[in-house]
């Protein structure tokens, strides 16, 4: 599956691939790109019992020493030394074959697809974001950017209970997979007054959450001021340039600011059981299938050059 960060490798790299050894793969550039997949198991070791030949697993991809303070309190996202399937070492998504350790290997339900399988990781993101956000049954949020994350954002917010989803998105193609994802507004910063509109749909309240995936500076700016008093903003987004807080908007608010990254474990089975029971139906961010030979033309130039039509591009390395 194609996605922003290696896109980001691809344009400018190298960013997170390692240039110097990985303290735990002990490799470094050049890598094999891919963090988010899917795949047939063809070989287990010798002390797997669990799962066999044959099964469909989504991978995990988080690289973790398991020593660090951060993950013996199970915050694997948040290791001293972490890093990436795909991204660190130990093959990626694009090689025809790759070997993980058993903790990395999620079995697929039966009736959830292969294809859907590969999206469990980007689903996860969003799914850990809302998990951890105060998010209660009835609450209005504000989703910042339609984008892969941001649109995750959104169908996990309406499987987790939210009444109302605002979006916040410029690109025409994005505002539409927005809707058809469950955004109940949609709103256009470019033209949108999105302070005003925000609080004119809250009866003049605000939201009581905002979820920023763009990491802009003016959305950041309008979304402290969107949410009500003692609302959350949570920022998934990774920033490319320093950004600047408005610390009195929190202050005499009783805002919070909630920063999140990635997942820990246990979010990648509850997305699976999400979408084997039908809460989460994401197969539709699929807008595209290429093959091994047209990733650069059909993958990456069509992220970059139609990125308004495209959401994820699947890779099939071996069809």
């Amino acid at each position: 599956m194609r996605d922003r960060t290696d896109l980001h490798e691809y344009l400018g790299g190298a960013n997170i691939i390692p240039i110097t050894a990985h303290p735990i793969t002990k490799e470094k550039l050049p890598l094999t790109l891919g963090h988010e997949f899917s795949g047939v198991i063809e070989e287990v070791g010798d002390d797997v019992d669990d799962v066999k030949v044959g099964d469909r697993v989504a991978v995990q991809p988080i690289i973790y020493d398991g020593t660090c303070v951060a993950c013996k309190d199970g915050l694997i996202n948040c290791c001293d030394n972490n890093g990436f399937v795909g991204l660190s070492g130990w093959g990626g998504g694009l090689s025809e074959h790759v070997v993980v350790p058993r903790a990395a290997v999620y079995k697929i339900p039966e009736g959830v697809s292969l294809e859907a399988g590969a999206l469990v990781e980007p689903i996860a993101v969003a799914w850990h974001s809302v998990k951890i956000s105060p998010l209660k049954k009835g609450d209005t949020v504000l989703v910042l950017g339609g984008g892969p994350i941001g649109l995750a954002v959104i169908q996990c917010l309406k499987a987790k209970g939210a009444e109302r989803i605002i979006a916040s998105e410029v690109a025409p193609g994005r505002k539409e997979f927005a809707k058809r994802f469950g955004a109940d507004y949609v709103l256009d910063p470019t033209t949108d007054d999105i302070v005003a509109r925000v609080r004119e749909i809250c009866g003049g309240i605000g939201a009581d959450l905002a979820f920023d995936a763009a990491g802009v500076q003016a959305g950041l700016d309008q979304a402290l001021k969107a949410i009500r008093a003692q609302g959350t903003l949570v920022n998934i987004a990774v920033w490319e340039k320093p950004a600047h807080l408005q610390m009195n908007d929190l202050v005499f608010r009783e805002r919070k600011y909630v920063g999140v990254t990635t997942y820990v474990e246990g979010d990648f089975r509850e997305v699976l059981d999400a979408m084997a029971s039908g809460q989460l139906k994401p197969e539709p961010m699929i807008t595209r299938k290429i093959q091994m030979d047209e990733i650069e033309e059909k993958g990456f130039k069509a992220l970059i050059e139609e990125k308004d039509k495209h959401v994820k591009v699947l890779v099939e390395v071996n069809p």
